[in-house]
């Protein structure tokens, strides 16, 4: 029998899974501690993991651990070279998550291009229309978006632009143009040209070295002035003083944020107090249906690995 850690509650979906197979059984572990992980994780085949971090002074005491299942597509909160090193295995949630990340995009997009909170805050204080006309909005019909990485999300993200007829371009080095193409967009060969020409941006890359500050003052200066930037990816793609920055010098019209540099979010943070942005908690994936799926997706990983059925393209390449 395998042993199964569950670090961090996930949705009752995926533990009725594993309680209903007879090969596993499972503890949940609600203290994630780094002091507690080292003190439990080693009795563990394998664990689930959510935002908690598996820092190799926690994995070097894990002998016994096979595999580690992502709630979700990230794992910068994982020390890859560790797993590398002792042929642990890494699997994510890769198609889960991407409907509701998307529609969080549109969500975020409509939200600051109507101005919503503006609106719903006159009303609230009596000044009904006495500043509405005044507000500025947009349309997303025929404005530019840039799809910044076409995987799973970016692809579910494109249908959903589609709809509201707007022109969609893509920066993603590692797809090529049929594939963009034929999902009804247009693939942009570097940021910056994308960056000159969209009214929108949404990023859907992984935070590496090489996307780390990926979008700071200088890219943002190249941007239009009414430009709408949002990121459900990770937190230090942007680079955030400079989002800040530019917000306050009027470079930028606006931006949407779910993911955060640290989180939770410092409370010195400028954004939080920046009224040109809108905030989400990491939370793009909370929607009811999403953690089932991510849930189910989740624990059937590690069933499916123990059992040599694994899904490749859950398994992250080390």
């Amino acid at each position: 029998m395998f042993k199964v850690a569950i670090i961090e509650k996930i949705h009752q979906d995926g533990i009725e899974l594993l309680k209903n197979n007879p090969s596993f059984e499972f503890e949940l572990i609600e203290d994630t501690s780094e002091q507690n992980l080292i003190k439990i994780l080693p009795n563990f085949d394998a664990c689930t993991l959510r935002v908690s971090e598996l820092n190799e002074k926690v994995l070097s005491n894990c002998k016994n651990l096979k595999v580690i299942s992502r709630h979700g597509v990230g794992y910068d909160n994982v020390d890859l070279n560790y797993l590398k090193k002792n042929n642990i295995a890494l699997l994510i949630t890769a198609k889960a998550n991407a409907v509701a990340v998307a529609e969080h995009v549109i969500y975020m997009m409509l939200s600051i291009s109507k101005s919503i909170n503006r609106y719903d805050q006159e009303v609230r204080v009596g000044n009904f229309k006495k500043n509405a006309s005044l507000i500025k909005t947009f349309e997303l019909f025929n404005k530019v978006i840039l799809i910044v990485g076409f995987g799973r999300i970016g692809q579910r993200l494109i249908k959903r632009c589609k709809g509201f007829e707007m022109k969609v371009k893509v920066y993603d080095p590692f797809v090529n143009n049929e594939t963009i193409e034929k999902a009804g967009g247009e693939k942009i060969e570097s940021l910056d040209e994308g960056l000159k020409i969209c009214d929108y941006m949404s990023l859907h890359v992984p935070l590496t070295e090489k996307t780390k500050d990926l979008i700071k003052y200088s890219k943002l200066k190249i941007m239009k002035k009414e430009s709408i930037i949002i990121n459900t990816a990770r937190g230090g793609i942007i680079n955030e003083n400079d989002l800040n920055k530019a917000l306050n010098e009027n470079i930028i019209f606006g931006a949407g944020l779910d993911v955060f540099d640290k989180e939770p979010v410092d409370k010195n943070n400028p954004l939080l107090s920046n009224k040109k942005v809108l905030l989400s908690p990491h939370s793009a994936t909370f929607t009811n249906e999403c953690k089932s799926r991510m849930s189910l997706e989740t624990t059937k990983n590690i069933i499916d690995f123990f059992n040599n059925k694994i899904d490749k393209s859950m398994v992250v390449k080390l």
